[in-house]
């Protein structure tokens, strides 16, 4: 474990192992956080495979870890890094497994006091007609052909068969689809794990949240957003289920004997599974991920579409009353230009466990959103807040990224032997918090002890210059898988 004498203060939300720390080391370690923060921080390996990630071949800059870091495979949860396309390598595990986890909000019509009475029985349809469990498919099994079509068109092609409306297209992250998939580089075993999966939430830390504006912090930049004080929206937190699972599966066991026998690209953990990125291997994973992607944010667009058909059941109105404000990707490799010793430079970015954030007048960011700055969603974990923010031209720091939830602070099973799910429940119900869940199981697993405090993270980000608080979000009805 890293000891705390290492670490340098660069300010009071910045810090830093030296290159210097290990030999290897291609840049300094950089971290996020208060120093209240660090008894959490330093209780697992997180700051360690911060330090292996500095190691990589082609890294720019620093390795940057988010103050919701946690331990993961390879790479911490909350890590960046940016990596040079001509130079550097590509490692499907500093993605992830849940390839483009994403969160989208949705905005309704009405505010709280207007839904209130209605609230169980929305949360209830919600339920039945969004499938949430690990294996509670839609009883839709879809063909190799529309499979292939989903991988390679993502959000787009399933608004085009009448799943969504255009104005959807343009609030999401690359407009819902990445144009360099390529369903051929995704195995069957990955397309068939996702047939039956489409539509649906998935387990673990994935959810569907009903919230209510709690508190606005930026009037201007919230009426643009489409946000006042009181609102009801509506969060859904899920990824590309058992196809970005069998995508980072596949890569990781080609890539490993490649790294070491064919490369000889020398790495501290056999976790970096990685190969030079302008390689065709790394290209076919390149293209697997953004297919991946593309199912995830089509699955994203289809919860959607059933959520505006639950609401239309209990409370009427309009299938477009309900607007997306904006959708983005936690898990994700991107290609973007950045000034590295003063010269423009293309990088890879790996995002894991982490958000994008543009700031104002970025190109890729929706016409709508130009002037100011990319909004960025950030749940919280269950029965606490849930933050909109927004880009700022600071955020070029760490690449133009920010943090993408709480960050957990036990395991799964720790929180499970904490506290019974029933009593979870009971808790959050007499916070006001409606709960619908398939298992007593899956609601301990993601009880709020598990995770950091949400208002530090979030603290973090603002004031280092990361991303700029907008509104709060609470939740008042919770959906929850297995």
């Amino acid at each position: 474990m890293i000891p705390q004498s290492v670490v340098r203060k660069i300010t009071d939300y910045i810090w830093e192992i030296p290159k210097g720390y290990k030999d290897g080391m291609q840049v300094p370690a950089r971290f996020y956080a208060k120093r209240e923060m660090f008894d959490v921080i330093f209780k697992d390996r997180s700051l360690d495979q911060l330090v292996n990630v500095a190691h990589l071949p082609g890294i720019q800059k620093y390795a940057i870890a988010m103050p919701d870091m946690h331990e993961g495979y390879a790479s911490p949860i909350g890590g960046v890094a940016g990596i040079d396309t001509e130079t550097g390598i590509i490692a499907p595990g500093m993605t992830g497994y849940d390839i483009n986890c994403g969160v989208r909000l949705i905005k309704t019509p009405l505010f709280y006091d207007e839904i209130k009475n209605h609230l169980d029985a929305l949360a209830t349809q919600i339920q039945k007609d969004v499938p949430s469990g690990l294996g509670k498919g839609r009883n839709i099994k879809l063909s190799n052909k529309e499979m292939d079509e989903i991988l390679e068109g993502g959000a787009p092609l399933v608004i085009k068969k009448g799943y969504g409306i255009e104005d959807d297209i343009e609030s999401c992250e690359n407009n819902g689809f990445i144009s360099w998939a390529d369903s051929s580089c995704v195995s069957s075993r990955a397309k068939d794990r996702g047939k039956d999966q489409f539509g649906t939430l998935g387990s673990g830390n994935h959810f569907l949240e009903l919230q209510r504006v709690d508190e606005v912090f930026d009037e201007k930049i919230a009426t643009i957003f489409g946000l006042k004080k009181d609102q009801v929206v509506i969060m859904v937190h899920c990824g590309s289920r058992g196809v970005g699972h069998q995508v980072c599966s596949d890569y990781l066991r080609e890539f490993i004997p490649l790294m070491e026998n064919k490369y000889k690209i020398k790495v501290p953990d056999r976790e970096f599974a990685c190969v030079p990125f302008r390689t065709e291997y790394g290209q076919r994973y390149f293209k697997a991920m953004a297919a991946a992607a593309n199912f995830a944010f089509a699955n994203r667009q289809f919860i959607l579409h059933y959520i505006r058909k639950s609401w239309q059941k209990i409370i009427g109105g309009k299938y477009e009353d309900l607007k997306l404000l904006y959708d983005v990707a936690h898990n994700i490799v991107k290609k973007e230009k950045y000034i590295i010793d003063g010269k423009e430079k293309e990088l890879i970015i790996h995002r894991k466990g982490a958000t994008r954030a543009f700031p104002p007048g970025n190109e890729e960011i929706p016409a709508k959103y130009r002037e100011t700055g990319q909004p960025v969603l950030i749940p919280g974990s269950m029965g606490t807040a849930s933050y909109v923010l927004v880009g700022v031209e600071t955020g070029e720091q760490s690449f133009f990224t920010t943090c993408h939830g709480a960050g957990r602070t036990m395991s799964r099973h720790q929180a499970i032997r904490t506290k019974h799910g029933r009593d979870v429940v009971k808790d959050l119900e007499e916070q006001g918090i409606i709960v619908k869940c398939w298992s007593f199981r899956g609601i301990a697993e993601e009880a709020p002890y598990a995770y950091k405090d949400i208002e530090n993270v979030v603290d973090v980000v603002h004031n280092a210059g990361l991303s700029k608080k907008v509104a709060r979000l609470r939740p008042i009805a919770v959906v929850k898988g297995e």
